[in-house]
């Protein structure tokens, strides 16, 4: 038995074959979708205009023609615009000789689009800032302890004036990561333009995760600001606890003296309630919570 596996192991793939053959020379319809490429552009001129990315082509042939194509490589559906500018409105029906994929004995019965309409201009270069498109989620307590870093932050497009000229900034691919707890690097690339190429194909985000905690900072002494010769102003008192939040590894790298405290003289002033509200400067990436106390009286000496 063990010496007939072989004979029938070749038996049957011999009668796979037979079958195929018998099966994919006859007539068939099929779909295929290829990529829509616009060619014979003149030298320093681009598309200016958003175009379906594939289109999708009806043909009828032999099964043996049509699997051929299926499963063919870098096929795409060319369209020429002659070495054209300008706006030009083009019936893909009239491109099939651009397409020496398809061979003679396919027809092509119906393409989708049946046409397009397109815009042929200079290309221009431009520097923009890079923004990046985020959809971000964190788990309990924790969140973006500095702003995204972008490397590079800027990038040079080169692309049609009507496009470039419409933007301000370019953006990435959008990007969505959620129950994020901990620093996170991404590279990703950048949205589409139209006829545009970058300089570089993909930035690097840094997300800063940390967790969020609140901590106090206490005996901040409070400077008055633009105070007179002759004046003199005593504050009651003249120091004031902070309670700041911000990401856990910048509060444990804090202390008091990174902060400053002050009121204006200018508005001690035109206080008309006998108090006054100092103001603080908090290091980069933290926020404030309260100051205690909140309202600092003062006294106003003049000297003769």
């Amino acid at each position: 038995m063990k010496k007939k596996i072989p004979i029938i192991i070749v038996a049957v793939i011999f009668s796979i074959i037979v079958w195929g053959t018998i099966s994919l020379s006859g007539e068939y319809y099929s779909n295929v979708e290829v990529p829509l490429k616009i060619v014979d552009i003149p030298d320093g001129y681009t598309v200016g205009s958003k175009l379906p990315k594939n289109v999708l082509l009806k043909l009828k042939g032999e099964g043996w023609k049509l699997f051929s194509v299926n499963i063919g490589k870098d096929i795409s559906f060319n369209v020429s615009v002659k070495q054209g500018t300008g706006t030009k409105k083009l019936n893909l029906a009239d491109h099939i000789a651009d397409n020496r994929w398809i061979l003679s004995d396919l027809e092509v019965i119906d393409i989708v689009p049946p046409e397009i309409t397109c815009t042929i201009e200079k290309k221009i270069k431009k520097k923009f800032p890079v923004s990046a498109d985020l959809d971000l989620g964190f788990k309990p307590g924790y969140a973006l302890a500095t702003p995204v870093n972008l490397d590079p932050d800027s990038v040079v497009v080169e692309g049609p004036g009507s496009v470039l000229n419409s933007i301000k900034a370019v953006k990435t691919q959008e990007v969505k990561l959620l129950s994020l707890d901990k620093k996170t690097l991404k590279s990703i690339g950048f949205a589409d333009l139209p006829g545009s190429v970058f300089d570089t194909k993909f930035v690097s985000i840094t997300l800063n995760v940390q967790r969020i905690v609140d901590r106090q900072f206490n005996d901040i002494n409070i400077e008055v600001l633009d105070v007179p010769p002759d004046r003199d102003v005593i504050l009651l008192p003249n120091k004031v606890d902070c309670s700041i939040r911000g990401g856990i590894d910048i509060l444990g790298k804090l202390d008091k003296s990174k902060f400053r405290a002050f009121v204006y003289y200018g508005d001690i002033v035109l206080d008309t309630l006998g108090s006054i509200v100092p103001q603080v400067e908090l290091p980069d990436n933290t926020s404030l919570m309260y100051i205690k106390p909140e309202h600092i009286r003062y006294i106003i000496k003049k000297y003769r």
